[in-house]
């Protein structure tokens, strides 16, 4: 039997992206006893929804991009905003 390693403790949710994307979870989770399903009521969003009012043309253009890059146009407003600051 596999013998599985303590996951550590993290301060942010920033550390712990950091250290699974340099790091095998089938190192410290027992997969084959998952379940789906598993609820998470106290979880936190990690961004916040904000209205903002474009003209229609403009949306539809970043609706055509978005299409041709196979990805969701809030998706691409989202990345051009990132990039932009």
């Amino acid at each position: 039997m596999k013998k599985f390693k303590k996951i550590p403790y993290f301060k942010s949710e920033k550390k712990e992206r950091e250290f699974w994307q340099t790091h095998d979870s089938t190192d410290y989770v027992d997969w084959s006893k998952a379940q789906r399903g598993i609820l998470f009521p106290n979880l936190k969003l990690t961004s916040k929804p904000i209205t903002i009012r474009l003209p229609q043309i403009m949306i539809d253009r970043i609706k055509v991009k978005a299409h041709q890059m196979d990805i969701p146009y809030q998706a691409l407003i989202k990345k051009i905003l990132f990039d932009a600051i």
